[in-house]
């Protein structure tokens, strides 16, 4: 609506010259910030030493931590209805975004002894592709681009998409994991060798994308005192696929004692509050980090290892981090069991928040369409990862009531657990 004006000339000169000057600024901003993504974001990565990854691999994930929860089960704090739902995920899709690992969880070896490890790996991938079985999200973390390990890592990416691209075409959950990064110009630098490599290999531009792992305090804090983590979405040129925080690598680079080490660590959270500010509106998701404390041995230290593994996750999603990483087959039950609790918890107030702002309701809570929007992200996550069924999305009218506030976002967002949607591109 055009503001009324006692003189409009004056207006129409004062709006043609904020026009003019704010349209460079205008471009860019929304380059930068397009807004939430539409795609799927998993609620873990699964890491797998690259030795240990074969075709089964997922499979075998999803028998063990079936397996922990009737050795120790039940799983402490949790119904019996949730029990079910976390046992149909495991058995329908026990693992969201499988990561296999050629960095700390495999270690440095001779060349040859990597080389043939990356050859079975990709290999293995390809049979999972190639039958249906491979999760919706997979990829492989190489080595980082310190100067040595950098041509192993930059040896291990290429020799594995020459392999995996012999047999099958790059999926599109694919991503590469670059861990330690420690500057801009790294960034720049794995940008600039996935744009070589597409052209070499005849992908699409664009196709091949990273995360930026961020476990290094020079990743947090450059040495001029400035934060590093935006310009580093900058220089990824669009092929940040997420920010991943490294729990144990930052906690020991800032001398904090191994018993401490943790992802609840007050320094812990100001690193990943850097992370979700650098990444809000740029469309690239944010991962929170893993717990090394393991659901093994008797059953009294498997079940106080799912407590701590299901109160950190819940935490997680309280604070905006809807993915994170797991070691052991064992944690994948509270992995799901928390995240699915997290969903339903909420899956009523939600809807009726929703079914109040559309009608125009007068209730206690005034929501705006921001805070709209995120009731719409947090019930279409719920839906994605298999939290909130479709029935009990019928029921509630989620498209309905969401129509006004984002249904498209929701029918985008919101794929069948199992499937993924187009990758977008992110800005930054």
């Amino acid at each position: 609506m055009e503001p009324s004006a006692a003189d409009p000339g004056l207006l129409a000169e004062l709006a043609g010259r904020a026009e003019a000057m704010l349209a460079g600024d205008d471009a860019e901003r929304a380059r930068r910030y397009p807004g939430p993504s539409a795609a799927r974001q998993p609620v873990h990565t699964a890491y797998v030493p690259a030795d240990r990854f074969s075709a089964s691999t997922p499979r075998q994930w999803g028998r063990a931590a079936l397996q922990a929860l009737a050795e120790h089960g039940p799983l402490p704090g949790f119904d019996s209805a949730e029990h079910d739902a976390v046992r149909a995920k495991l058995e329908r899709e026990p693992i969201e975004d499988l990561r296999i690992d050629f960095e700390d969880g495999y270690g440095v070896r001779p060349d040859e002894a990597e080389d043939a490890a990356v050859v079975a790996a990709a290999q293995a991938l390809a049979e999972l592709l190639a039958t249906g079985q491979a999760p919706p999200f997979t990829g492989l973390r190489i080595k980082s681009l310190e100067p040595a390990v950098r041509r192993r890592g930059l040896a291990t990416l290429v020799l594995f998409l020459d392999n995996l691209l012999e047999h099958e075409t790059l999926p599109a959950g694919f991503r590469v994991t670059l861990p330690k990064v420690t500057s801009v110009a790294q960034v720049q630098v794995m940008a600039d060798c996935c744009a070589v490599l597409e052209t070499r290999l005849g992908l699409v531009a664009g196709q091949l994308r990273f995360e930026i792992q961020v476990e290094t305090p020079q990743a947090v804090l450059g040495p001029d005192g400035t934060a590093l983590v935006a310009p580093m979405l900058t220089a990824a040129d669009g092929r940040c696929a997420g920010l991943h925080y490294g729990t144990y690598d930052y906690s020991a680079s800032l001398g904090i004692a191994a018993a401490f080490q943790s992802l609840d660590h007050p320094a812990a959270d100001h690193a990943k509050a850097v992370l979700q500010v650098a990444a809000a509106e740029t469309g690239v998701p944010v991962s929170d980090g893993s717990t090394n404390v393991l659901p093994v041995g008797d059953t009294a230290a498997v079940r106080a290892a799912w407590q701590l593994h299901a109160g950190l996750v819940r935490r997680s999603l309280e604070r905006g981090f809807y993915q994170g990483w797991d070691l052991h087959p064992a944690q994948l039950p509270t992995r799901y069991a928390a995240t699915f609790r997290f969903f339903t918890d909420g899956l009523a107030a939600a809807a009726a928040r929703l079914a109040a702002y559309r009608q125009r309701l007068q209730t206690g809570i005034a929501d705006e369409p921001a805070t709209v929007r995120a009731l719409t992200d947090y019930l279409a996550r719920g839906v994605a990862c298999g939290a909130i069924s479709g029935q009990q999305a019928a029921s509630a009218e989620l498209r309905n009531e969401a129509e006004p506030c984002g249904a498209a976002e929701l029918r985008n967002e919101a794929e069948p657990s199992g499937s993924v949607g187009t990758e977008p591109e992110p800005g930054g």
